[in-house]
């Protein structure tokens, strides 16, 4: 079976079609042990809003050039994690109104 302590994911989900998304964390919740972390870096929506208006404009562009393509929202990536087994642990805030969020996989 494949197995990796971490995995990480920088400036993926917004310029991907969700059902990546989906297969990250699918794959994420596969390989890593209990107590292993996935990391995930970019700018997202919280509570359906962006968190400054540079991320709208950008959001706005990603989807002219792709419709599957955007700014997503924390909220849906929490709860996809969580149907794999990842659990949010940290979520920090970073330069450019970007965020890095931190998920462990639970327990066997």
């Amino acid at each position: 079976m494949e197995r990796a302590d971490a995995v990480m994911a920088i400036n993926m989900i917004h310029i991907s079609p969700w059902r990546a998304t989906q297969g990250l964390m699918a794959g994420a919740g596969r390989i890593l042990p209990p107590g292993g972390v996935l990391y995930l870096y970019r700018a997202y929506r919280e509570d359906g809003v962006h968190t400054a208006p540079s991320n709208q404009a950008f959001d706005q562009d990603l989807r002219r050039r792709n419709s599957e393509w955007g700014i997503r929202d924390l909220e849906q990536v929490v709860e996809l994690a969580g149907n794999h087994g990842l659990e949010l642990v940290e979520r920090i805030p970073m330069p450019a109104n970007n965020l890095s969020v931190v998920f462990h996989r639970q327990g066997a």
